[in-house]
């Protein structure tokens, strides 16, 4: 599997309610992560800077670079917009990062 590995940006005072609904995601959207590869995925906040970092493992293969084309995929950003710093369609703002270490 590969392992993937991204930030993103909380807005201050919205840390309760991510946390909120992320806990009630969408079935669907559980669903349309797992057909399209998306395994073992986390996302930690910390909490003093609001950054996200999310990890996840994606299958081989696997098409998770097709979600954003997905009609539930744009529901939910729509649906998280307010909380975090997102683009122009509501997908939010993502800075990948470079795996330097990995212990089994």
């Amino acid at each position: 599997m590969k392992r993937v590995g991204f930030t993103m940006q909380l807005k201050p005072g919205n840390e309760a309610e991510y946390k909120a609904r992320h806990d009630a995601i969408w079935p669907e959207l559980s669903h349309e992560l797992a057909a399209r590869g998306v395994r073992d995925y986390s996302i930690f906040l910390d909490e003093a800077t609001g950054v996200l970092f999310a990890f996840q493992r994606l299958t081989e293969p696997n098409t998770a670079d097709e979600l954003p084309d997905t009609a539930i995929m744009k529901k939910w950003w729509d649906h998280m917009a307010d909380l975090m710093e997102v683009n122009p369609d509501n997908s939010p703002v993502v800075k990948p990062l470079t795996e330097v270490f990995h212990f089994d």
